[in-house]
């Protein structure tokens, strides 16, 4: 079933998430949906928050990325197979020198900017099963990992954004959390939801 995306200005996008154990309620439903949820928005990860839960629960698809003949063949193709549920994820190590990408976010529709992420990192999580891992990435999957795991976290990629550009982006901000903005994918808007 496609969950409706919650919008920029919505609290719960500010507040830090919790950790879930394998007895939340109809956990396989909820990444199923979870996943229908991304795919039909066309996204390369969500996170919990997106859809209204302060959870620490995202999933990450980078598969759309394969296509960008800016990668080699190697990267492309773990681009292409890189599919995976993160449960509590705790983010050990990032390191690197910063590079520069422009991120979007499918709660923030219609904006894009340069957002400076470290290349590599160190992630502890649970998968669907509640195994524990560590694993290392770098590059674009890392990159969408640091985005997404931002989520729980309480953080937006506008919120690394300079002052100057923020207040650039105001007016767009403000549209957005009033569902002044066309899209096509299912949306909630804080100003609908006071309305309840």
């Amino acid at each position: 079933m496609i969950l409706p995306i919650v919008a920029y200005g919505d609290p719960v996008l500010k507040k830090k998430a919790v950790e879930i154990d394998k007895d939340y309620p109809k956990l396989e439903v909820l990444i199923a949906n979870m996943y229908e949820t991304m795919y039909g928005a066309y996204g390369v990860g969500l996170a919990a928050p997106q859809i209204g839960l302060a959870v620490r629960m995202f999933l990450v698809d980078t598969e759309p990325f394969a296509e960008d003949e800016s990668f080699s063949e190697e990267e492309a193709a773990e681009l292409k197979t890189f599919k995976k549920t993160f449960i509590n994820p705790i983010i050990l190590e990032e390191d690197g020198d910063e590079w520069a990408f422009n991120e979007g976010c499918l709660s923030i529709p219609d904006v894009r900017e340069d957002v400076f992420r470290q290349p590599r990192i160190k992630i502890q999580y649970q998968d669907k099963d509640f195994n524990t891992h560590v694993e290392e990435y770098d590059g674009l999957i890392a990159r969408v990992i640091q985005h997404e795991y931002d989520h729980i976290e309480g953080v937006l990629f506008t919120d690394k954004l300079s002052s100057f550009k923020k207040r650039l982006l105001k007016g767009k901000l403000q549209n957005i959390s009033k569902g002044k903005i066309k899209v096509d994918y299912r949306m909630r808007f804080p100003a609908m939801s006071r309305k309840r």
